[in-house]
């Protein structure tokens, strides 16, 4: 069971504004800047599909979310939906996985911000000063974090603000002047093409689940949680279709081969455009990892209070931040940065994500269902209770059902480990009380 009477002590900071901007910054994060070449070497001029389709599958989820997250304010996100509503098992199985997933995506955006330095800075491509770039970089974020929710939630509204206003106008500037008919919507190539690609594409629209891990330090999560879910996801539906069609439409075949796509496209708009999204990429990722650490942080927190991990994860600090889970997920990212690998990353992380999407669906089902509600009145899903679940997860078994094996022998035995760690864990606490 959730032992949440220690979430009292959280600073309550987070409001509507900020919390959009967290869920904005763990989304747009590296995807955007790395995937337009990826989808167009799978689908060419049918690459915009894929960002469109993805988002008919990310909306019902973001309503999942937005109806568990009115409904539970303990921190954890997925962890503490799953746990109120199936109990400690699944709860445990959603925040370990989750932790994990987090881990491996910030460590893969690192390692692709540091590639993205190095095309200015080429010491930073490998070797020793690759290692310290990357202790650099944590240690600033986890700085930043330890200061508190606060500090954190206006670093991230800053972040937000300089990702976003470039891309827009970006996006805004070559909608007007590219030619759209270098786009083939219907022009898939296979629909093995297509899974492939929306395994992708919801690794990029990914981040809800990280961004609302801090309910415990939302004012009023009933009302705040709901408007920055589906605040931030039509934002970002809108800014990642948009990129996509101008890449396509002003590379043609060559951005299958860009690894700087959207800072090419937008060198194609405007000769400096080019250097000013390059750096806009390079604040991007940093504020990814960023909203990363403030919200995947929580989990580890979650998972401390709880007893799954050492208690000293689940401690508060004098300033209301769980500031060894801080520390403790900071580390243990940073070293996976090292030996980090992107692309691979990316479609093991976006097919874990697809269970926890799939157990928040389910969560959002039975705590609907069974009429939980905090002080103030709950977002509801329309269709009642059963309908948006159930669309939520046909579309994610859809997506699932593309992963390749190596993909899901890694997805599975991070899952039975995780089971394993849980029966131990429980028998421990047996034996403690025979």
């Amino acid at each position: 069971m959730l032992n949440a009477q220690q979430d009292q002590r959280f600073v309550k900071a987070l409001g509507p504004v900020m919390l959009t901007a967290a869920v904005v910054n763990v989304i747009v994060g590296g995807g955007i800047f790395r995937l337009p070449a990826q989808l167009s070497d799978s689908l060419g001029a049918a690459s915009p599909t894929a960002f469109l389709l993805g988002a008919l599958l990310m909306l019902p989820i973001t309503l999942c979310f937005a109806a568990a997250g009115s409904r539970v304010a303990s921190t954890g996100g997925p962890y503490s939906y799953l746990n109120a509503a199936f109990g400690a098992q699944p709860g445990f199985i959603a925040g370990a996985l989750m932790w994990i997933c987090n881990l491996a995506s910030s460590a893969g955006i690192a390692a692709a911000l540091m590639d993205l330095l190095a095309l200015v800075y080429p010491s930073v491509a490998g070797g020793g000063m690759r290692i310290a770039a990357f202790l650099v970089l944590y240690s600033v974020l986890a700085f930043l974090n330890l200061f508190g929710v606060a500090m954190g939630g206006r670093v991230l509204v800053a972040f937000a603000a300089l990702k976003l206003t470039p891309l827009i106008i970006m996006a805004a500037l070559g909608l007007t002047i590219v030619d759209l008919g270098q786009i083939q919507w219907f022009a898939i190539p296979s629909f093995a093409a297509l899974g492939t690609s929306m395994v992708a594409v919801i690794f990029a629209y990914s981040g809800i689940e990280t961004a609302l891990i801090p309910s415990g330090e939302v004012r009023d999560p009933a009302r705040d949680v709901p408007r920055a879910a589906l605040a931030a996801t039509l934002i970002v539906i809108i800014l990642y279709l948009a990129i996509q069609v101008v890449c396509q439409a002003s590379l043609g075949s060559a951005l299958a081969t860009d690894k700087t796509a959207v800072a090419s496209a937008a060198g194609t708009l405007w000769g400096p455009g080019k250097t000013l999204i390059l750096i806009t990429a390079a604040i991007s990722m940093t504020g990814f990892m960023m909203g990363n650490l403030l919200g995947s942080a929580r989990v580890a927190y979650a998972l401390g209070r709880d007893g799954f991990l050492p208690s000293a994860i689940g401690a508060i600090s004098s300033r209301g931040v769980p500031h060894w889970a801080i520390v403790a997920h900071a580390v243990i990212a940073c070293t996976l940065a090292c030996a980090g690998n992107f692309e691979f990353l990316v479609l093991v992380s976006g097919g874990a994500n697809c269970l926890i999407y799939v157990g928040v669906a389910c969560a959002a089902w039975q705590l609907q269902r069974r009429a939980v509600t905090l002080e103030k009145a709950p977002f509801t899903m329309p269709g009642g209770s059963w309908l948006i679940p159930a669309i939520s997860v046909a579309a994610m078994l859809m997506v699932l059902s593309t992963l390749k094996r190596n993909e899901w022998l890694s997805i599975l035995l991070a899952l039975g480990v995780l089971v394993a760690v849980y029966w131990i864990r429980m028998g421990l606490v047996a034996r403690r009380n025979s």
